[in-house]
């Protein structure tokens, strides 16, 4: 099939097909033509599939068909909501692209940036308005944005958006939007959240489930290197540099952890960068900017902050640090192996996330292959972190570990103090010590998050999106 068969205009193929793009993914070939008929649709697909492309090119395809009727300042008449800044932006990107040759005006807009720019671009008009969910808020707070001409809702990553604590957010733009609307909501996974959610927004919806819920792809290669949680630094320099590894995505479960291992391989002679919720959107645009040309060969990132990541042909992923919630990892490990490429997937394993990774492996419903690299065999001697209220003492995080039932009198560790647990309180209810949400809205936009990562890059020449999603 080709897009040529979708029902998509011509302005719109010429765009896409000079990203590269000659044969829609199958969840663009099953979403594109329900929501150019107009319905309601509940989409699920694995990471790397092109769900962006599914939701973007049929969106631009209906707004441009009835855009003359509109005189004087452009109303909003479609609205993108995703969780995070770096998504927002991504999918920011595509539509820019696909809209190349189309009349429509788009304009992205979230948190921990000056409002004053987003106000002033509002003013002259948007047709497609992609937003993270405090932001948007503070703009129609200060009636910067009018909703109430809204033909199409896209909420972009609703299992993420409702991790990261934002229904009530959601609910209060819901409320801003016409009742008469067209309701488009993709999802990783179709959680009892997500149905509870979808039950309420959507109207007679088309249901689509491209891939079984929580699985890897087949493209990516997975192993296990067991080693002591003190060498794993030294064991991951030694495999960059003598695997000539040139771009690699290293997953920590904390901001400072982040920190100190990118500081640690640059020591290493290994050019290194860390992004997490805490660096400026300054400094995340830079340092993924040089992972992308070359130069920094290591991106040492967060749950969070990875979210959103568009990377092509990312050829390495490594989990530095195992995530406590096992769908973490196969959403981590999917920023390679997209399209039709393949990837490679490592994880250094410590006594202490053993049970971790034996929950992955009950999630993926088999073993992961386990290799090992001499000399760096796991002392026998050294044993797990106890458990403390029902929780690992650092379960493998090292000094960057999450606060969840931290022994006392453990090293506070660079966690964020906001919300963070006293000696003897209770623990924190998130997956991550990650900040709470990384749409940084000032102190009011910090939710509670359970981290889920970002997206990686796609192979050029094939599927459109399929690195948007």
């Amino acid at each position: 099939m080709s897009f040529d068969s979708l029902g998509l205009s011509a302005e719109i193929l010429r765009a896409v097909e000079e990203q590269g793009y000659r044969e829609p993914t199958p969840i663009q070939r099953q979403a594109i033509p329900v929501v150019l008929e107009g319905r309601d649709l509940m989409a699920s697909a694995q990471t790397g599939t092109g769900k962006t492309a599914g939701f973007t090119l049929p969106l631009l395809n209906m707004l441009s068909h009835t855009n003359a009727q509109f005189k004087g300042r452009r109303p909003v008449r479609a609205l993108i909501l995703t969780p995070t800044r770096e998504l927002a932006a991504q999918i920011g990107e595509n539509v820019q692209a696909y809209s190349k040759y189309l009349t429509l005006r788009s304009l992205v807009v979230f948190g921990g940036v000056s409002i004053n720019p987003q106000m002033l671009k509002l003013r002259g008009g948007v047709d497609v308005l992609i937003a993270t969910p405090g932001r948007l808020l503070d703009l129609e707070h200060q009636r910067a944005v009018d909703l109430s001409q809204v033909e199409i809702l896209v909420l972009d990553e609703a299992d993420r958006m409702l991790d990261m604590g934002f229904i009530h957010d959601i609910r209060r733009v819901l409320a801003k939007l016409p009742a008469k609307r067209q309701n488009l909501l993709f999802s990783a996974t179709f959680s009892d959240e997500i149905k509870g959610l979808a039950s309420k927004l959507l109207t007679n919806p088309a249901s689509v489930e491209v891939a079984r819920r929580n699985t890897a792809s087949a493209q990516i290669e997975q192993s296990v290197h067991f080693v002591d949680k003190k060498r794993k630094r030294e064991l991951l320099s030694q495999m960059i540099g003598e695997g000539d590894w040139k771009q690699v995505l290293v997953f920590n479960r904390t901001k400072h952890g982040a920190n100190h291992l990118a500081e640690q391989l640059n020591k290493d002679g290994i050019t290194a960068a860390a992004i997490h919720g805490n660096k400026s959107q300054g400094a995340r645009t830079r340092a993924l900017a040089d992972f992308k040309a070359g130069s920094v060969r290591v991106l040492v990132a967060t749950d969070i902050a990875a979210r959103g990541l568009d990377i092509d042909m990312l050829p390495h992923v490594v989990n530095y640090e195992l995530p406590n919630v096992p769908e973490d990892y196969v959403h981590r490990i999917g920023r390679t192996g997209r399209a039709e490429a393949t990837g490679e997937a490592i994880s250094l394993v410590c006594v202490d996330e053993h049970k971790l990774l034996r929950d992955i492996e009950r999630l993926l419903k088999r073993e992961i292959p386990r290799i090992a690299l001499e000399g760096y065999e796991p002392d026998p001697s050294i044993k797990a972190e106890p458990i403390i209220n029902g929780r690992q003492g650092s379960g493998g995080g090292g000094r960057g570990a999450p606060r969840q039932g931290q022994r006392p009198g453990a090293p506070r560790s660079g966690a964020p103090r906001s919300g963070a647990p006293r000696q003897g309180g209770n623990a924190q209810r998130s997956g991550t010590s990650e900040n709470r949400g990384s749409e940084n809205r000032g102190s009011a936009e910090n939710r509670p998050a359970r981290s889920r990562p970002a997206h990686a890059g796609q192979r050029r020449t094939g599927n459109a999106g399929s690195g948007n999603k």
